[in-house]
């Protein structure tokens, strides 16, 4: 007796749109994790290197580059960071005329849905920024 194939052709559909549809929609959602983490580390390193320049003298220069660069983070949902600052060519001097501010910002996105026993390292993608701004060659050093 031969039976006959009525009815699977939804089933088969359910099922295979089921094994495609949810890991194109978890990958869709690490993208778009790890992008939001990309924007958030270049706005917060950019950001941090306006303020650094903008600061009114040298002690108070890298406190308003961090919390510069706290506030872009917390406006892109990214928890930890950290933000380096950087001179060129005297390390010592980041407010004189023609030095060049350099502000590096490093985050790690953890993955959506991943299981904390997996480690910090395998469930979340790092993201890095640089931004660079002259201080200014025809500038009056600031101190």
């Amino acid at each position: 007796m031969r039976r006959g194939d009525d009815g699977t052709a939804t089933i088969e559909f359910v099922w295979l749109a089921l094994l495609l549809l949810v890991p194109l929609v978890y990958v869709l959602l690490a993208v778009f994790d790890v992008q939001r983490a990309a924007y958030g580390v270049s706005a917060a390193s950019r950001a941090a290197t306006r303020a650094y320049i903008l600061a009114p003298d040298n002690t108070s220069a890298n406190e308003w580059a961090q919390r510069a660069a706290r506030v872009a983070l917390a406006d892109h949902g990214i928890a930890a960071a950290s933000v380096r600052v950087t001179c060129r060519p005297n390390p010592s001097d980041c407010r004189s005329a023609g030095s060049v501010v350099q502000v590096s910002v490093r985050a790690s996105q953890p993955l959506p849905l991943m299981p904390s026993v997996l480690g910090d390292r395998l469930g979340s993608i790092d993201v890095s920024a640089t931004h660079r701004e002259p201080f200014g060659s025809f500038r009056e050093d600031s101190e």
